[in-house]
């Protein structure tokens, strides 16, 4: 192996655990710790760990799942590059974004008066699946959506357009309800 290879997946199978009435949350974090520089994590679950995405994003680490047959799920967290600071993202924003996909909704709501931006966001994120990404036009920062949407699981990264007259919002659903 040259020293330019990407490191094997390290593999966590929490199904025992979780079969034996144990948390596993501390072990993925234990395996997420061990990792070497640029290794990854496989991880097999008898569901679809939609919380774990947050966190380990916000750790610096990218999803990908797919469904097995017998129904659990195998997610893989890649290490990502951190986002480059003149990337002009705003604070509190996912450094995730950089690497989501394309937008399954996109809303322009720079004429709304508020709250009608942050209620047409929600409404729409609670039509969204679980890693869809929503992307919204607004006229002004949306300060009191974000508590709302770090509530309901969801990542999100913004940031104002060349001409600091339009808010634009990528909103990742992570799997909450409006109802928590």
């Amino acid at each position: 192996m040259s020293t330019t290879e990407t490191p094997q997946a390290r593999e966590l199978d929490v199904r025992p655990m979780l079969r034996a009435g144990e948390e596993p949350f501390q072990a993925i974090m234990e395996a997420v710790s061990a990792l070497a520089p640029g290794q990854a994590l496989r991880l097999v679950a008898p569901f679809r760990p939609v919380p774990l995405f947050s966190v380990l994003a916000n750790r610096g680490f990218s999803a990908s799942d797919r469904a097995l047959d017998n129904g659990d799920w195998e997610v893989t967290f890649a290490p990502f590059q951190t986002p480059d600071t003149s990337e002009g993202l705003a604070i509190g924003s996912s450094p995730s974004a950089l690497f989501w996909g394309e937008p399954a909704a996109e809303l322009d709501l720079c004429d709304l008066e508020p709250p009608e931006p942050m209620v047409r966001i929600l409404e729409t994120l609670e039509n969204l699946q679980p890693g869809d990404v929503l992307f919204a036009l607004l006229a002004r920062e949306p300060v009191f959506l974000f508590p709302e949407l770090a509530k309901r699981q969801h990542e999100w990264a913004g940031n104002f357009d060349a001409s600091g007259t339009a808010y634009r919002l990528l909103v990742r659903h992570g799997g909450g309800s409006a109802h928590q």
